[in-house]
């Protein structure tokens, strides 16, 4: 009896397990995924948009620095040796043109005052000598020819004269004046981009390498670019650009490519664009940095997101959706290129749904 009780108990204890084995079997069933199920999780994902052709252009972009016209920056030069006594102007003053920036000490000054009452004593003195003359030659006394030669004598003493006195307004002194000192004035209005000497210092006339000032009007101002020549065909003259400047973030100025230089820089190996801008308030300061953009029109092109493209360095690819609103693979040929899009110049057409986010989930699903 007891061995059938025995019998009973172990049939009992292997229902159990069996039904235990299954009942495990069957959660890992379900908790495995289907096959295949990996696709459809990177289609999930995937979002699509439908390309067209558009206008499409293309930006050139030229690092730039302004600066003054050539033609309107003037170097003061001292116009005789002598010893700086009073600079008036500091870097970045607006002057007006004949005002005083400066005075110059110079023993020169008394030489040429010398030369000056010289030539106006021999020029009364020729001009007594030819009074005479004209009354000798009334009476008879002298000879036409002699008259002649006192005549041309006292022409020369008067051109001498006129020298001098045209020295000394060059020199900014009064012909009746007896100071030693000469007033340096501003040729031209404008700003004062540099001081080159000091009060006390020596200048000389002649040899003198450091101008005194250098001045510039900057009623209007230059910005020019460097251009590379393989972008020589990119741009033209009368073209309309826009201006940046370092500085001045928000705010973009217009104008249009005024010349393009017919030499190459041999230092910098390109071509100098220039864009010529009015200048109100001086805000725009020479040696600044600013950019010139042309932007050219080159038709039509399909346009897609940049995150459309997968690149694998041999061949440029795409996902297109097809028919049964599946993704497949297409080659395409990439064009110009932005932060955010790509043109595509072969491969895809008008219509076409193409895949912009998740291709790279789709590439890595056709690779497994």
């Amino acid at each position: 009896m007891t061995t059938a009780r025995n019998r009973k108990i172990i049939r009992q204890l292997a229902i159990v397990a069996s039904g235990t084995l299954l009942l495990t079997i069957g959660c890992d069933h379900q908790q495995s995924p289907p096959a295949g199920n990996a696709g459809a999780t990177a289609q999930d994902v995937v979002e699509t948009v439908t390309v067209h052709s558009q206008a499409v252009s293309n930006q050139l972009t030229l690092a730039a620095r302004i600066m003054a016209n050539p033609t309107s920056v003037v170097h003061v030069y001292p116009p005789i040796s002598g010893r700086v006594v009073s600079l008036k102007v500091l870097p970045g003053q607006e002057v007006s043109k004949g005002q005083q920036i400066g005075v110059l000490q110079s023993s020169d000054a008394a030489q040429a005052r010398s030369d000056y009452e010289k030539a106006k004593i021999e020029a009364d003195r020729a001009d007594l000598q030819l009074q005479r003359a004209k009354d000798l030659l009334q009476h008879q006394v002298m000879a036409q020819r002699d008259y002649d030669d006192l005549k041309a004598l006292d022409d020369a003493d008067h051109s001498e004269l006129e020298r001098a006195r045209q020295a000394l307004a060059i020199l900014g002194f009064d012909p009746g004046s007896t100071s030693d000192t000469i007033p340096l004035r501003a040729p031209i209005s404008g700003v004062v981009l540099d001081v080159g000497t000091g009060t006390g210092e020596l200048q000389r006339s002649l040899d003198n390498a450091t101008a005194i000032a250098t001045i510039a009007n900057i009623d209007s101002i230059w910005v020019v670019g460097d251009l590379y020549p393989r972008d020589l065909g990119s741009i033209k003259v009368g073209q309309p650009a826009a201006v940046s400047v370092n500085g001045y973030p928000s705010m973009l100025l217009h104008g249009v490519i005024d010349n393009i230089s017919d030499s190459v820089d041999p230092t910098s190996l390109t071509l100098k664009v220039r864009v010529v801008l009015p200048n109100p308030g001086y805000r725009l300061k020479p040696d600044m940095y600013a950019t010139i953009a042309v932007t050219n029109q080159k038709g039509t092109a399909i346009v897609v997101p940049s995150t459309a493209v997968i690149r694998n360095g041999k061949q440029d690819f795409v996902f297109v959706m097809d028919a049964n609103n599946k993704p497949v693979r297409r080659d395409v040929v990439v064009g110009e290129t932005s932060d955010t899009t790509d043109q595509i110049t072969q491969g895809l057409q008008d219509g076409d749904r193409v895949v912009s986010t998740g291709a790279e989930l789709l590439r890595e699903a056709e690779a497994q």
